[in-house]
C-alpha cells in the first residue's frame, strides 16, 4: 500500500469529514478488523496556537484478512464531530501476515482551517479503515481520551534593574491564550500563576509565590531583593488550556 493522506473539505467555512462508515464508532471489530497499540501524541495533550501547524504523532496496529485501504486514527465526540485538518498515514509496516503497524501524522493548522473555542477539551479516539472495492469499512472506538488545548503565553518584567539588596523588586506580566476564532491571543484573567526564581549559578527555578491574574490577565507582585538571579512566571494550564512559562528577566542585586 502507498502512503495515504486525508484532507478535510470546507463547506460554508467549516471543516467537514466525509466518511462511508459510522460517524460514531461502534466500539467493536464487527468488520473483521482489530486495532491495537493505539497511541496519540505519546499520551500527552495536543496544544494548538493560532498560526503554526501542529503535527501530532500517532501509532497503531491493524490486523485483518480483508483487502483494505485508508486506515487512520482520528478524534471524535459523541455528537458526531471529528477534529483533524489532515491525516498522513505511512505504508504498512508488516508485522506478520495480515498485521501491519502504522505511523501517522494528525495535522492541525489553525492558520488555514477554522477552529472553534468549544473544541478545546476532551476528545475520544477512533480507528477507521475502508475496504477495497466499495465493500464498506470498520470504525472502532479505542477507549482513549485526548485533550486538545488552546495555547497560552506569559510575559514578564522585573524592576528596577539593578537593585540594592533589601529593596523591593516589582514583577509584572500578562497571561494570554489562543482564541481560535479570532486567530489572536487574548487576555486570560483570573489564572493562578507561579512566580519563580533562579539564583545566579543555579540550574533550576524555585517557586517563590503564587499570584492570581486580574480580569485583564495582568500579573503584579513584589519581592525583597536578596541575591542576583532571574525571575519568570509559570502557568500550569487546565483541561482546555496548555501550560506556559515566560522568558526570564535577570535582576542584579548590588
Amino acid at each position: 500500500m502507498g502512503k495515504q493522506s486525508w484532507r478535510a473539505a470546507v463547506v460554508g467555512g467549516a471543516a467537514v469529514v466525509f466518511t462511508a462508515v459510522a460517524a460514531v464508532p461502534a466500539g467493536a471489530a464487527e468488520g473483521g478488523v482489530s486495532f491495537t497499540r493505539v497511541q496519540v501524541n505519546g499520551g500527552k495533550p495536543i496544544v494548538v496556537g493560532v498560526s503554526n501547524e501542529v503535527a501530532v504523532p500517532v501509532t497503531f496496529r491493524m490486523a485483518t484478512t480483508r483487502a483494505w485501504e485508508w486506515p487512520a486514527v482520528y478524534l471524535y465526540r459523541d455528537n458526531g464531530e471529528q477534529l483533524w485538518h489532515a491525516i498522513d498515514v505511512s505504508d504498512c509496516i508488516e508485522v506478520s501476515a495480515g498485521v501491519c503497524d502504522f505511523d501517522e501524522k494528525m495535522i492541525f493548522d489553525p492558520s488555514v482551517w477554522d477552529m472553534y473555542n468549544r473544541e478545546a477539551g476532551a476528545w475520544k479516539v477512533a480507528a477507521e479503515v475502508y475496504f477495497k472495492d466499495d465493500d464498506g469499512g470498520d470504525t472502532d472506538d479505542e477507549g482513549l481520551t485526548v485533550h486538545v488545548k488552546r495555547n497560552s503565553r506569559l510575559t514578564v518584567n522585573a524592576s528596577p534593574e539593578p537593585v540594592a539588596k533589601g529593596k523591593t523588586i516589582t514583577v509584572t506580566g500578562k497571561v494570554t491564550r489562543a482564541n481560535w476564532e479570532t486567530r489572536k491571543y487574548a487576555s486570560y484573567g483570573g489564572r493562578l500563576v507561579s512566580l519563580q526564581f533562579k539564583a545566579s549559578g543555579a540550574t533550576s527555578y524555585t517557586t517563590v509565590k503564587k499570584v492570581y491574574a486580574n480580569s485583564s490577565g495582568d500579573l503584579r507582585t513584589t519581592v525583597t531583593a536578596s541575591r542576583t538571579g532571574t525571575w519568570r512566571w509559570a502557568y500550569y494550564g487546565n483541561t482546555t488550556t496548555g501550560p506556559s512559562t515566560s522568558s526570564g528577566d535577570n535582576v542584579v542585586v548590588q
